[in-house]
């Protein structure tokens, strides 16, 4: 039973960790006129561009209604463009714009400042355990056949 409780008290502690990462990234991105959601979407698509809104959707862990909407507010801001799939006039590939790509860049040069500030200031040893940690609690969750791993995406 300790141990349930002592487990509890440290997934309460890793939400709210959660928590204040994301609102402190966002409030760098922010400067930006960028909110976390449309980061992640433009730094997906710098590692793979020509995804379509449902592979996009699935890498990010959100809904077709969700991704559909974040696309039009980055097409509206000319970050983003849609274009036809050859035989599917129904579905779109989404790409970077240039000044997608310069934001993608200012989105990436944040978190990774957030990073150096934060996790870098960890030593290397309680790094590799803190990650060694993490990967062991995600192959649990994915034991419990989590969907997420059903769109062949790593967490």
């Amino acid at each position: 039973m300790a141990n349930e409780k002592d487990a509890l008290r440290v997934w309460f502690r890793l939400v709210r960790l959660n928590t204040r990462s994301r609102l402190a990234v966002a409030n760098r991105l922010r400067a930006f006129d960028l909110s976390v959601p449309q980061c992640d979407v433009l730094t997906t698509l710098t590692e793979n561009e020509g995804l379509s809104q449902q592979e996009l959707a699935a890498r990010l862990y959100v809904t077709k209604g969700n991704i559909s909407g974040l696309i039009d507010r980055l097409v509206a801001s000319g970050l983003v463009e849609r274009r036809s799939l050859e035989g599917d006039r129904r579905s779109h590939a989404i790409y970077l714009t240039p000044a997608g790509r310069d934001m993608a860049k200012r989105g990436i040069a944040a978190q990774e400042a957030f990073v150096a500030e934060t996790l870098g200031c960890v030593t290397p040893e309680r790094l590799a355990l803190f990650e060694d940690l993490l990967v062991e609690l995600r192959d649990l969750i994915r034991k419990q056949n989590d969907p997420v791993t059903e769109h062949g995406v790593e967490a």
